[in-house]
């Protein structure tokens, strides 16, 4: 027999109700984007570093079929977009010099 629904009755809590999984992806990268911003922020890492880290990603996400290690090409473009803006964010965020054009 169904029960009516009552209106009086509490809703279940956040903590109540099953967390869904957490996707592997993004959980890596808020742990990487959040590595990236402490050793910024402690000076271990340089603007032209970021800078640097950021080319190297978007010359494997452009050329990732010769990449010497496997990657999935739309992979690779997503993570060029996030390096970017990652680069941008930590750009105005520390500010610093940039590195020298090649």
């Amino acid at each position: 027999m169904a029960t009516a629904f009552d209106p009086s009755a509490s809703a279940p809590s956040a903590s109540d109700r099953p967390t869904p999984p957490a996707d592997p992806g993004d959980t890596s990268l808020v742990i990487l984007q959040s590595l990236l911003c402490l050793l910024r922020e402690k000076n271990m890492l340089t603007r032209a570093d970021i800078e640097e880290l950021s080319a190297k990603v978007h010359a494997r996400a452009a050329d990732h079929d010769g990449d010497p290690i496997p990657c999935c090409g739309a992979g690779a473009t997503r993570a060029a977009d996030e390096m970017e803006r990652i680069d941008r964010y930590l750009g105005h965020r520390y500010g610093g010099k940039h590195r020298r054009p090649s």
